[in-house]
């Protein structure tokens, strides 16, 4: 977090500082967060005023991080909202989910449209903490370095994506056990980034200050505001989908959300990541400008993680997991069967009789550090099985 009278750090200085601490993956067994979280107390996030909706006695709540929000350990995942089928977001609520996730990208917009229709009105709307997404933030920056990439000599060319595979190697992103493939063609999704940060020395004078950043941020927020129905959003998570720490290095972003937090239309700003999840997350916390951070985290990359979420939490910055559950189920057919080696893993270590999902955001819940587990709820069987573990400790088997 940003000490008082401390100047904020410059693109370069920035970018250099991320570099340096990108060289491998630092992380604590997994074993040392359970002995860490039993032995002693866990300090409290940074003091603020604690923000409660739609408080239910069956439901356990965590602070996110120095939002003050206190949102339920189960948050609703948007992508399987739609219109025609938002009943179980209903149920979710009755049952004191007070979280929403969306996002322009799901379902073309159409699940922002579908809350519209639950939050129908102004009394409804502060029952809930409303979040959407920048879909496509990416392509911004990417496109424009594209655009000179592909003017560039051919044997330029080659450098820049030899250079740009160093920096895949040095920061360790494609480590199997910590790059995870959550959906078909995952693997592709960082390319474009990294060849982005190969040419940022030569050329990121060509694209640094660009008004294409602001006006994404912009007409997507309106868009979102419009379908959604509502006149402000609690958080604004750009990018969605982040994939490396130069995507929340963009002065920017910063710049647009604080216009945009002026204007009464947002609140705070997050980010969410399923690529180098550590690596995001250290750099949003370093930002100083990011409150929240959405970050795949599960029992099989939660070794790469553990350090990561914990520096958050002391710098006042709230982790919701994701990707809980995917690392040992999967709706995408493609993916199928999950390894079974992960199922046994999860079994293993949480004790009792649920279903490895069920295992899975328990798993993820013994962290202390950690605020909430998004998850998918498509039905109220969803509904019943994955609230059933909040508010339960459990002691995890690792032997």
């Amino acid at each position: 977090m940003m000490k008082k009278n401390e100047k904020p750090l410059g693109r370069r200085s920035f970018i250099s500082l991320a570099s340096a601490a990108s060289v491998g993956i630092s992380g604590l067994p997994l074993n040392e967060l359970t002995a860490r979280s039993e032995s002693r107390p866990i300090k409290p996030p940074p003091a603020v005023a604690l923000e409660w909706r739609n408080k239910v006695d069956t439901m356990s709540y965590r602070q996110l991080g120095r939002t003050g929000m206190m949102i339920s350990e189960v948050v609703n995942g948007g992508d399987p909202v739609r219109s025609e089928t938002y009943r179980q977001v209903e149920i979710a609520i009755e049952r004191g989910v007070n979280y929403l996730d969306m996002a322009p990208a799901y379902g073309n917009g159409d699940c922002e449209t579908a809350y519209s229709k639950i939050i129908d009105s102004s009394s409804k709307r502060m029952k809930v903490f409303m979040t959407t997404k920048v879909s496509g933030y990416q392509g911004v920056r990417d496109g424009m370095y594209q655009d000179i990439f592909k003017g560039l000599p051919s044997e330029k060319q080659k450098k820049i994506m030899q250079r740009a595979e160093e920096i895949r190697r040095e920061r360790y992103v494609d480590k199997p056990g910590y790059f995870l493939v959550y959906w078909p063609n995952q693997e592709t999704s960082m390319d474009k980034c990294f060849i982005s940060n190969a040419m940022v020395e030569d050329y990121g004078h060509l694209v640094d200050g660009s008004k294409e950043h602001k006006e994404k941020i912009k007409s997507s927020i309106e868009g979102s505001l419009k379908r959604a129905k509502t006149d402000h959003f609690d958080i604004l998570m750009c990018p969605h989908g982040g994939n490396s720490r130069e995507e929340v290095m963009i002065p920017e972003t910063y710049e647009t959300f604080q216009e945009l937090k002026k204007e009464g239309k947002v609140r705070f700003l997050g980010v969410s990541t399923h690529n180098d999840p550590a690596g995001v997350l250290n750099a949003a916390v370093e930002s100083g400008h990011y409150d929240a951070v959405m970050c795949a985290y599960n029992v099989i990359n939660g070794g790469y993680m553990e350090a990561a979420i914990k520096n958050a939490y002391e710098n006042g910055v709230g982790v919701i997991g994701m990707k809980v559950a995917m690392a040992v189920a999967t709706h995408h057919k493609p993916l199928q069967p999950i390894p079974q080696w992960r199922v046994d893993k999860v079994k293993h270590i949480v004790p009792g009789d649920l279903k490895p999902p069920l295992k899975a955001y328990l798993w993820a819940l013994q962290n202390p550090y950690l605020t909430a587990v998004i998850s998918n709820l498509w039905d109220e069987q969803y509904i019943n099985e994955n609230l059933s573990v909040v508010g339960r400790k459990v002691k995890l088997n690792y032997g």
